[in-house]
């Protein structure tokens, strides 16, 4: 049952981090239809502002993916010097980013909440309902405090977390 919920985790990761590459794609259409836009003369309203909601939702998607695949920024330089005390710099680490990541979560929902009970627009020429592009926001922020709870449980029951190290972080003895 664990291996089966392990699995489910990483594929919820990683179908983040395929949303997220998708985003980028979407990014990158969008510059090529302003190009053309301004080239033949016609207006695309809104298309700065949709790209800047594709960044935002590709970051947040990411950021799990990111985590467990060791591409965080982490100080592995001092948690390897503490050697013996490691585990409880992990514990620490993992711990505090659980609480921030679950803070950010929660109030990243709370703000598309109160967005779509008030109906707030963007004040672009676009005019989109905010709720829209903030849900991706919250759909990553609260996959992100998901991964930093499960490594954290994981290096409790197991000392050890599922953070795959960066190739850069390896030794030559590796």
């Amino acid at each position: 049952m664990i291996s089966t919920f392990r699995r489910t985790l990483d594929a919820l990761y990683r179908g983040a981090a395929l949303i997220a590459a998708f985003c980028l794609i979407l990014i990158l259409l969008i510059i090529v239809l302003q190009m053309l836009a301004r080239w033949t003369g016609t207006q695309f309203p809104g298309s700065t502002q949709y790209a800047g909601y594709l960044m935002a939702a590709a970051s947040f998607f990411a950021f799990a993916s990111a985590l467990n695949t060791g591409a965080h920024i982490r100080v592995t330089l001092l948690i390897s010097m503490l050697a013996k005390r490691r585990f409880w710099a992990e514990l620490w680490g993992l711990a505090l980013g659980t609480l921030i990541s679950s803070y950010l979560a929660w109030y990243t929902v709370k703000t598309v909440y109160w967005s779509y009970r008030l109906g707030d627009v963007s004040q672009g020429q676009d005019a989109t309902p905010l709720w829209i592009p903030q849900m991706p926001m919250a759909i990553g922020a609260i996959l992100l405090a998901i991964c930093f709870l499960d490594n954290l449980v994981t290096l409790i029951f197991t000392g050890t977390d599922n953070i795959r190290k960066a190739p850069f972080e390896q030794t030559a003895a590796e």
